[in-house]
């Protein structure tokens, strides 16, 4: 079992003014230095335990890719160390470590060989990897001839191949085809379930959520927050949209979760309940009753359109069903400070026994990146129950039709 502990890990770079500075500094070294530090990370702490899954997260240029670097040693801290157990895989810069000029099995024997891999070992392993990879004959042509998911279908095929103690992957994943992402992610389970610690960065909500343990946000070169990753991924999808962070907030609730709501406060939500058919605010329903989502909101300064929208997501974050005014063509033109606005979403609820909630989002238009005037996750908590329909597996109730015809 693998772990990764990181412990007061900075990096900086040294910047010189001209080109010059670098060569009177090397040659007068008692002059003085010539350049400053630029920091890319600076005070970063946190373990993984053995058999933890650990999202990373962050914006572009936040330092993510950097930390892995440095938790792999293919960089030095400038401050701090890092200390982990065990083999590790990692998968960083797509292509990273493959030559160009040599073929698909060429690279396949040195990138294993790399990994600590006898050259019997990745003989062995070969048709398993060709298999995974799906790139057929290209095997055997020159990696200059590979599309970016090709390079990173091998890639990923040779840091798999085995099981590692730790895995780090970086958002390569995100390119090539919808199919293959899916089949390393189901990989990456697979390894989750026999005990592989992982560290990964991604911006798949829905992976994250699925696989991760914890979630942990870069943000300009700082550990800025970690926990659980629907909090986390919360916090941060509020903090693009409000990227000044200054109405970013977190309540925790009475459940123990914890509750992100963020915007300018233009239009605010005052309460949200859910309906049965008799009008009767409830917190269980069966699957596929008909209820109502009734959301007031109250206006505090003029808006010129205003849209709401709400998100019913499952215990895990991920969403099951979404819309908005906008979407539905009614939105509301020219609304003023003081209005009272009543919205009531009726609809069957087809959904899995389990529990939901609900995230409210008040907005000018279809997205909450343009006019945020708030994003409210958890507004509403209920349960869904199967009392009256035949028994079934998944998250959505979807009662077929059945026609059978015997020859």
């Amino acid at each position: 079992m693998g772990s990764i502990l990181v412990q007061n890990i900075g990096k900086a770079y040294k910047q010189y003014p001209t080109r010059w500075s670098r060569a009177l500094e090397w040659m007068l070294p008692f002059a003085g230095k010539r350049h400053h530090l630029k920091w890319i990370l600076r005070d970063i702490n946190f373990h993984i335990a053995p058999g933890e899954a650990v999202a990373l997260i962050g914006i572009n240029g936040a330092g993510k890719s950097t930390l892995l670097k440095l938790i792999t040693g293919t960089v030095q801290p400038t401050t701090g160390e890092v200390q982990t157990t065990g083999r590790v895989a990692a998968m960083l810069e797509l292509g990273m470590g493959f030559h160009p000029d040599f073929t698909g099995r060429q690279n396949v024997y040195m990138a294993g060989q790399l990994q600590g891999y006898s050259t019997d070992e990745i003989t062995q392993m070969m048709p398993q990897i060709e298999a995974f990879a799906e790139i057929g004959d290209y095997i055997d042509q020159q990696v200059r001839v590979y599309s970016s998911g090709m390079q990173m279908r091998l890639a990923f095929s040779v840091a798999t191949a085995k099981r590692p103690d730790v895995l780090i992957v970086d958002e390569a994943l995100s390119v090539g085809d919808t199919y293959f992402q899916h089949k390393s992610f189901d990989r990456i389970r697979q390894l989750r379930e026999q005990g592989t610690t992982l560290l990964i960065v991604s911006h798949d909500k829905t992976a994250i959520q699925t696989i991760c343990d914890r979630a942990i946000l870069l943000d300009a070169g700082h550990l800025a927050k970690e926990g659980a990753p629907e909090e986390i991924m919360d916090y941060y999808n509020a903090m693009i949209a409000e990227r000044e962070n200054q109405t970013v907030r977190q309540n925790k609730l009475d459940n123990g979760k914890v509750q992100t709501i963020s915007g300018t406060g233009e239009a605010t939500v005052s309460n949200i309940v859910l309906l049965n058919a008799a009008g009767e605010q409830v917190e269980m329903i069966d699957v596929g009753s008909d209820v109502t989502l009734q959301i007031d909101v109250k206006v505090h300064r003029p808006i010129p359109r205003l849209v709401l929208g709400y998100m019913i997501k499952d215990k895990l974050g991920q969403p099951m069903f979404g819309t908005n005014t906008h979407l539905k063509d009614l939105p509301l033109e020219n609304v003023e400070a003081g209005e009272s606005i009543r919205y009531r979403f009726r609809f069957p609820a087809n959904l899995g026994p389990g529990s939901y909630s609900v995230a409210t989002a008040l907005t000018s238009g279809e997205t909450h990146l343009v006019d945020n005037y708030e994003w409210r996750d958890l507004a509403l908590t209920f349960s869904v129950v199967n009392i009256s329909r035949t028994h079934f597996v998944g998250c959505t109730w979807i009662d077929p039709e059945i026609a059978i015809q015997r020859p």
